[in-house]
């Protein structure tokens, strides 16, 4: 195997980035970046911690964030399998990095920043979804933020309905939970889980 193991050579190779490609960034919401992003039910969260890396799917009815302000964003943490993994990390290097998706878009929104976990009570109130509140918000001073290139979207044919996968062609969660338990009881926990689902969205 042939690895790049310096700047300079990879740069040889990809030569320099276009002037859209570095343009783009601002450190603040602009009004186009912030249409986009209050058109996005759907964030990758990435963070990193003393353990190593995650990158964590966040999803809600309508905008996954809420705008504060064109520097500030809030991002509740709504029910979920209590790892708390990005939370883990953020309170320990506050350093974030956001992905929205835009169903129907092929751009893609891009946000780093740093983070911090609040837990203020009207802070929480103010999220308050079918009666519940979420236990905590990561508030997200932006950094950066750019729109990436579509061709990724675009090859992918994300949101082509003739290139979904049938749910039966994919392995279940009881599947997947039983590969790596082998005395877990996959088919009680695929039977109970949209229903424990349902009852657990905020």
């Amino acid at each position: 195997m042939t690895v790049i193991t310096t700047i300079e050579d990879l740069k040889a190779i990809y030569g320099e980035a276009g002037e859209a490609s570095t343009a783009k960034v601002t450190e603040f919401l602009t009004p186009a970046y912030r249409t986009m992003i209050e058109r996005s039910p759907f964030v990758a969260l990435a963070t990193v911690g003393p353990e190593g890396l995650d990158c964590s799917p966040r999803g809600d009815r309508g905008a996954v964030v809420r705008i504060e302000d064109d520097r500030t964003l809030a991002l509740p943490d709504w029910r979920g399998n209590n790892r708390i993994d990005s939370l883990l990390n953020i309170v320990r290097d506050p350093r974030v990095a956001l992905m929205f998706l835009i169903p129907g878009s092929n751009s893609v929104m891009r946000i780093n920043g740093r983070a911090v976990v609040s837990v203020a009570p009207e802070l929480l109130e103010s999220f308050k979804m079918d009666g519940r509140h979420p236990r905590s918000v990561v508030v997200l001073t932006i950094e950066e933020v750019y729109f990436q290139c579509a061709r990724a979207v675009m090859r992918a044919e994300l949101w082509n309905v003739e290139r979904q996968v049938a749910a039966h062609d994919l392995p279940t969660p009881g599947d997947m939970l039983k590969a790596a338990k082998q005395d877990f009881d996959r088919e009680t926990y695929d039977r109970e889980w949209p229903e424990r689902a349902a009852k657990t969205m905020w």
